[in-house]
């Protein structure tokens, strides 16, 4: 780094009983009084370059042999005084990044200007300031951290701005152009070879080699840099988010909900000082959150719900949360089920997970117009063989909007399988609102889904935590959940769920029986009631059935019990116990294509297994359909 020394006489202040003197063979004539400390000093040599001081003495009464002034608001403190001192008598003074913003003040302060004399100090700070500092790099960063002490006067005098426009030019420059002041970051001084013969400064530079030495600022002055950054218009999105993500990792604290309730029983002392950090933590997260570049990826989605997730628990502004969420929900498809689980700090339901701002993503996610891909329309395929360029254009154009609207399909595919993981983790919250749930799970289209074993492990989970849930919510809890798909194993489990409702019990049953029947070939062709109830539902019973979703964990004690599942009794046994305790509708039969309650109910009273019942019910059904 660079520096400069002033002056060429040896250092002779020393300090006697708390007052600070210069050795001299002429008495002192002047007291100074800087912050609480008293210096006993010559009026000639600090007159004479010294503006302030002539006025101060001229207008105050002269006691004995001592002119007393008195500098409580001085600039700088004692430091930037005494080197002001020395440079006065001509002592050596050595000045750098570190120490000249308070030199600086001081010495306006003092006018120690050119009118008083020629080459005065406040000159020869300037020269040094455009001439060294503002050419390095760590200068540079040094000089702008230190102005956070004298903000105003460094406003003032042009250190903060100047500083500034410094840096965002420095970094708008390629690497091998600056001037890095022979340390330009932490990584530099760690990374030197075993020998030490080589180091990072003689390696070429990353592009975003100024974003670790740029987190050392506060907040005020990064925002500042930053804003400096953007104007220039040559830095991509993707560095800038990086170097986002690297302020934050340097200054935002690792939050979480417990921290909150830590809060809330400290003490009246500790209060104050909590909730003052608080604010603090709020204002930087939501000026990160204003720098964020406006492309789309400039960061990933996992930081950016990291930084809703401290934006809940600090209670930021709802723009800068409502900001975070439209983000989110434009890269959705990145996030994991982790990511998505935001505390929730509203004690008043208790609820572990704030919901709300997840189904708020989820409709902006929804809202972005997305649609599958379809057909072109015949008219735009019916060229003729010698086409235009206009015409090619044409079909370049649907082309590409095809290949975007196929890319929008498949992210609403994998949100699909993100929410249906989600609702498998929030279904244990025994405070979870049953509107909630349904919700979340209505809110992703029917074409999303191509399986519902996730959705399924969800309700089934949800009915587990919640066993107070009366018949009708049962059944408003199943009603997304489409049993034709579902796996084997799903249906294999379904079967014997004691907790789902009748209706949802018999549609497994019957898709899996019949899906079976035409499966094993023993039945050639189906009843034309059967027909029309498969039909009806959209089913082709030749199709194989799916494969059982894995891309989602389960805990060992949700993972399905598939042991006697294959036995045909358990089904039978299911079924005679949800008929025990609860009476079949007779719509819900009908739907069915069973038309009388009292033969579906001997049915299942009989102990034989379901194969063989259900080949002579088709059998008896195909005999009456061939009579008539």
């Amino acid at each position: 780094m660079k520096f400069m020394k002033l002056g060429s006489r040896p250092d002779t202040f020393y300090t006697a009983q708390a007052v600070r003197s210069v050795s001299s063979e002429v008495s002192s004539d002047l007291i100074v009084q800087v912050k609480g400390s008293r210096y006993l000093l010559h009026k000639f040599p600090l007159l004479s370059k010294c503006l302030r001081l002539q006025r101060l003495c001229s207008e105050s009464p002269e006691t004995s042999q001592h002119h007393i002034v008195q500098l409580p608001d001085f600039p700088g403190g004692v430091e930037a005084f005494e080197l002001c001192a020395k440079f006065c008598y001509g002592i050596t003074i050595t000045l750098s990044a570190f120490n000249i913003v308070a030199v600086r003040c001081a010495a306006e302060y003092l006018q120690m200007t050119e009118d008083v004399e020629k080459g005065n100090l406040t000159y020869k700070l300037e020269v040094f300031f455009n001439s060294c500092i503002l050419h390095g790099w760590k200068d540079s960063i040094v000089t702008l951290q230190s102005t956070k002490e004298f903000p105003s006067w460094s406003e003032d005098l042009g250190i903060t701005s100047r500083c500034i426009e410094a840096i965002a030019s420095k970094v708008l420059t390629h690497p091998s152009k600056v001037s890095l002041s022979h340390i330009y970051s932490r990584r530099e001084r760690d990374d030197e070879s075993c020998n030490g013969a080589e180091s990072q400064r003689h390696k070429p530079l990353s592009k975003g080699w100024w974003a670790e030495d740029m987190a050392e600022l506060g907040i005020d002055l990064y925002w500042r840099t930053m804003i400096a950054v953007k104007s220039g218009g040559k830095m991509p999105s993707s560095l800038m988010g990086e170097a986002l993500k690297i302020y934050a990792a340097r200054w935002l604290p690792n939050i979480s909900r417990e921290r909150n309730v830590n809060k809330q029983v400290a003490s009246d002392s500790d209060s104050d000082s909590t909730n003052e950090i608080t604010s603090k933590h709020r204002v930087l997260l939501e000026s990160i959150v204003s720098l964020l570049p406006a492309e789309k990826g400039a960061v990933s989605c996992s930081f950016l719900l990291k930084l809703l997730k401290a934006a809940n628990i600090l209670n930021a502004s709802s723009s800068s949360k409502m900001e975070l969420a439209r983000r989110v929900a434009l890269q959705m498809e990145e996030a994991t089920v982790r990511d998505l689980l935001i505390p929730s700090i509203s004690y008043a339901n208790s609820t572990v997970y704030d919901v709300d701002l997840v189904i708020t993503i989820l409709e902006q996610f929804m809202l972005q117009g997305q649609s599958p891909p379809t057909s072109p329309p015949r008219s735009k395929l019916g060229f003729e063989r010698r086409r235009s360029r206009s015409a090619e254009n044409i079909v370049l154009a649907f082309q590409e909007s095809r290949r975007s609207s196929s890319a929008s399909h498949s992210s609403k595919l994998k949100v699909a399988k993100l929410v249906d993981g989600y609702l498998q983790e929030i279904a244990r919250d025994i405070n979870l609102p049953l509107s909630k749930f349904i919700a979340l799970a209505e809110a992703i289209p029917d074409f999303s889904r191509l399986d519902h074993d996730d959705l399924y492990r969800a309700i089934d989970i949800y009915l587990k935590a919640h066993p107070d849930l009366n018949k009708s919510e049962r059944k408003r809890l199943c009603r997304t959940l489409d049993c034709k798909k579902l796996s084997v194993e799903a249906c294999m489990h379904a079967a014997q769920n004691e907790l789902l409702p009748l209706r949802v019990v018999v549609q497994v049953l019957f898709f899996e029986q019949a899906r079976a029947a035409m499966g094993s070939g023993k039945v050639t062709e189906l009843p034309s009631n059967i027909k029309a109830l498969l039909a009806a539902h959209n089913i082709d019973p030749s199709r194989p059935t799916t494969t059982l979703s894995t891309t989602t964990s389960i805990p060992a004690d949700d993972q399905w019990s598939v042991s006697g599942l294959r036995s045909p009794k358990s089904k039978v046994s299911t079924l005679r116990m949800k008929l025990a305790e609860d009476d079949l509708d007779e719509s819900d039969l009908q739907s069915e294509g069973l038309r009388r309650t009292s033969k579906f109910k001997s049915f299942c009273a009989l102990p034989t297994r379901p194969k063989r019942m259900f080949s002579k019910f088709l059998s008896i059904n195909r005999n009456s359909s061939e009579k008539n």
